[in-house]
């Protein structure tokens, strides 16, 4: 993969901090017509750099008050895709990270309440034939959410 430019990163820096931005707006941040930012923009798509444009809801007021993180262990390496196919049409479910250690994946979740949460995990996550066993982390507070941005780069490319 073909690292990115300083001008793709500077372009990618101002699409996640507004994403609403205009081709002109872009344009004029990095000295190109709008069109040619447009392409620019295009371009990164294509690259699979950028994977979409969405709006970043506060899940508190869009009616998820909790957020959760649940390590979930498998009986047997061999079910992971079964696992993955059901939890992957969970709405609620933000994250899936298939990781090292004793826990084979750290899933995010988002919930109504205590007792919707305990609905889901009783009810949906652990059904999914494979789960083992599964570990719980409520989150109090987020210190800390944003969307990934790119490395800055010292100077832009050359044109």
């Amino acid at each position: 993969m073909e690292p990115l430019s300083a001008l793709d990163s500077k372009l990618l820096r101002a699409l996640v901090k507004n994403a609403r931005a205009t081709w002109a707006e872009l344009g004029l941040l990095i000295g190109y017509s709008p069109p040619a930012a447009a392409e620019r923009v295009r371009r990164l798509e294509e690259r699979g750099v950028i994977l979409g444009f969405t709006a970043w809801l506060n899940p508190e007021l869009a009616g998820y008050p909790l957020t959760a993180y649940v390590a979930v262990i498998l009986d047997k390496p061999a079910q992971r895709h079964a696992f993955l196919k059901k939890i992957m049409r969970m709405e609620r479910v933000l994250e899936v990270h298939h990781t090292a250690g004793s826990e084979d994946y750290l899933v995010k979740v988002v919930s109504a309440s205590v007792r919707d949460l305990d609905s889901f995990l009783g009810d949906a996550l652990k059904t999914i034939p494979g789960v083992a066993r599964t570990r719980t982390t409520i989150v109090l507070a987020t210190a800390k959410n944003r969307p990934l941005l790119p490395p800055q780069k010292e100077s832009l490319d050359s044109r």
